[in-house]
C-alpha cells in the first residue's frame, strides 16, 4: 500500500511539474509580448524572435545561394545618415539592376540575423496565393472564403470573396491600434503568445461595419483569412508550401522562420523571419516579374495585377493591391511591402531599384514618417546627391 501511494505521488509530482513548465512556458512567451517594444530591448527582440515564441523553419532547399553580384557603391543622398539614426534602422540592403551597391548594419546587429517582417509578411503570402491559383487549387480570386475556408460560415466573413480580403475590403469590424492593450491586434498577439488557435480567433469575430467589397480598411486578420483559404484549397501548410513554392526556388543564405500559434499554424499576417539581404532578393524577383535564379517563381501576370493600386482606398491615402502598397504619386512599377516598426521592400521598376529595410522604430507612427521614408526611397533609386 505504501509503495503503491508513493508511485502515485510520484506520478501526480510528474504531472503537476509538466504542467508547471508547460504554464511556464506560456507564462514567458506573455512576458516576451508586453516587453517586446521596451526601447532598451527592441532591437535585440526584432532579430531573435525564434527565442522568445513558438516558431517553424522554412527549409531554403539544398540548392546553391543565389549569387548578389557587387556593383559599385552608390552615392548617399543629402540627409542618409540622418535619417539612418532618427528611424532606428538596423539593416539596409540596396540593389540596382540586381547588384548590391550599398549595404550597412546599425544599432550592433549583423548581416546573419534573421529579423522580424512584421507586415511585410503579407506580400509574401500574396505571392504563394498567385502561384497556388496558377496551379488550379482556387478557381477564381471572386470566389467566396467560406467555399475554401468552411469554418468561417455564419461569422464575420461569411460575405467575403477572397479578392476582399487580398484588397483589405472585408468590412470585418477589428481594432487594428497597437497602442492600445485592449485593441483586436493586441488580442491577438496574446493568443499567439499562449499558444492559443489563430484560427479559433478568426472563426469568433462577428461583427462588420460594412458590406464586404464596398471600402477599404486595413486590418490584419485578413490576411489570416488568406492563409486559411490557401491552407483550405490545398490540404497544406502555408510553411511547407512557401518553401516550396518560393523560398527555395529563390536560393536564399539561410533558412526563414515563421512565428505560429499553439496549433503549429504559421502566423502569416506579420511572423515571417528573414536574413535582409534574403529580403532583398524577394523583391528583386519582384521587380524581375516573379523570374529569379533562372525560373518563373510567381507568375509574372500576378505581379503585375497585385502590385497596383486596386483597392478602394480613398484619394488622400496610399494606395493598396493585393497586400502590397502604392505610394501617393508613384511612378509606374513604384510598390512597396510595409510592416509596423520600420521594415520595407521598396521596388522601383523604372531604376531597376529594390530597397529592403529593417528597423525598430518606435516612432514608427508618427506624422511624416512614412512620407519620409518613400522620399529617401526615391532619393537613393533616382541617384539624387
Amino acid at each position: 500500500m505504501i509503495g503503491k501511494i508513493l508511485r502515485g505521488g510520484l506520478v501526480l509530482a510528474i504531472l503537476l511539474g509538466g504542467v508547471a513548465a508547460f504554464n511556464y512556458e506560456r507564462i514567458n512567451r506573455l512576458l516576451a509580448v508586453t516587453s517586446l517594444f521596451e526601447v532598451d530591448q527592441i532591437v535585440g527582440n526584432f532579430s531573435n524572435m525564434d527565442a522568445a515564441f513558438l516558431h517553424r523553419p522554412l527549409p531554403r532547399g539544398d540548392g546553391p545561394t543565389s549569387v548578389l553580384p557587387q556593383g559599385p557603391q552608390m552615392s548617399l543622398p543629402a540627409g542618409f545618415q540622418s535619417w539612418i539614426e532618427d528611424s532606428a534602422i538596423t539593416a539596409l540592403v540596396v540593389l540596382q539592376d540586381g547588384a548590391l551597391v550599398h549595404e550597412s548594419y546599425h544599432l550592433g546587429t549583423t548581416a546573419a540575423d534573421r529579423r522580424i517582417s512584421w507586415s511585410v509578411a503579407k506580400s509574401y503570402l500574396s505571392a504563394l496565393m498567385g502561384v497556388v491559383l496558377a496551379e488550379g487549387a482556387i478557381d477564381s480570386i471572386d470566389d467566396p472564403v467560406t467555399k475554401y475556408a468552411p469554418a468561417l460560415k455564419g461569422g464575420a466573413y461569411g460575405g467575403a470573396t477572397i479578392k476582399d480580403v487580398l484588397q483589405m475590403s472585408s468590412g470585418v469590424t477589428f481594432d487594428e491600434d497597437y497602442l492600445k492593450f485592449s485593441s483586436d491586434i493586441n488580442r491577438m498577439g496574446r493568443v499567439l503568445a499562449l499558444g492559443r488557435s489563430m484560427d479559433g480567433f478568426a472563426t469568433d469575430l462577428t461583427e462588420t461595419f460594412q458590406p464586404a467589397g464596398t471600402a477599404w480598411q486595413y486590418v490584419s486578420i485578413d490576411t489570416h483569412i488568406i492563409g486559411m483559404v490557401i491552407r483550405g484549397a490545398t490540404g497544406r501548410s502555408i510553411p511547407d508550401l512557401l518553401s516550396e513554392k518560393i523560398i527555395a526556388p529563390m536560393g536564399l543564405e539561410a533558412d526563414p522562420y515563421y512565428l505560429t500559434d499553439g496549433d503549429g499554424t504559421a502566423f502569416v499576417l506579420g511572423g515571417l523571419n528573414l536574413r535582409t539581404r534574403d529580403y532583398a532578393r524577394f523583391g528583386q524577383m519582384y521587380l524581375q516579374g516573379g523570374h529569379y535564379n533562372g525560373q518563373q517563381i510567381v507568375p509574372a501576370d500576378w505581379v503585375a495585377a497585385s502590385t497596383v493600386p486596386s483597392a478602394r482606398t480613398r484619394a488622400d491615402q496610399t494606395g493598396y493591391g493585393y497586400q502590397w502598397w502604392i505610394p501617393q504619386g508613384a511612378d509606374s512599377g513604384e510598390y512597396l511591402a510595409r510592416g509596423i516598426y520600420g521594415q520595407y521592400i521598396y521596388i522601383h521598376n523604372p531604376s531597376g531599384t529594390v530597397i529592403a529595410m529593417n528597423s525598430a522604430d518606435r516612432g514608427f507612427r508618427q506624422e511624416g514618417v512614412f512620407a519620409r521614408h518613400v522620399a529617401m526611397f526615391r532619393a537613393i533609386a533616382k541617384g539624387e546627391q
